[in-house]
């Protein structure tokens, strides 16, 4: 299944959102569900959607962790 652009944008947003701590604080399952869930309360999502995000959310796990640790380092510096 493909990912549209509005839930890539949507992903993204959730993951920008999420506090930092709280991403890094999670295991990668843990991080993964936590952003399904937050996208599942703003928008419906039939099964191949939410298996095309987990998939995609998964693939970029250490990607999400690096956004999240630089804001984290910003803040801290300020």
């Amino acid at each position: 299944m493909h990912i549209n652009s509005s839930m890539l944008r949507l992903t993204w947003s959730v993951i920008e959102n999420t506090p930092s701590n709280d991403l890094l604080a999670l295991t990668d399952t843990g991080l993964i569900k936590v952003i399904l869930q937050q996208i599942t309360n703003k928008i419906l999502l039939n099964g191949e959607e939410v298996c095309a995000l987990y998939g995609y959310i998964a693939s970029r796990t250490a990607l999400i962790r690096d956004i999240a640790e630089s804001r984290v380092l910003a803040t801290s510096s300020m």
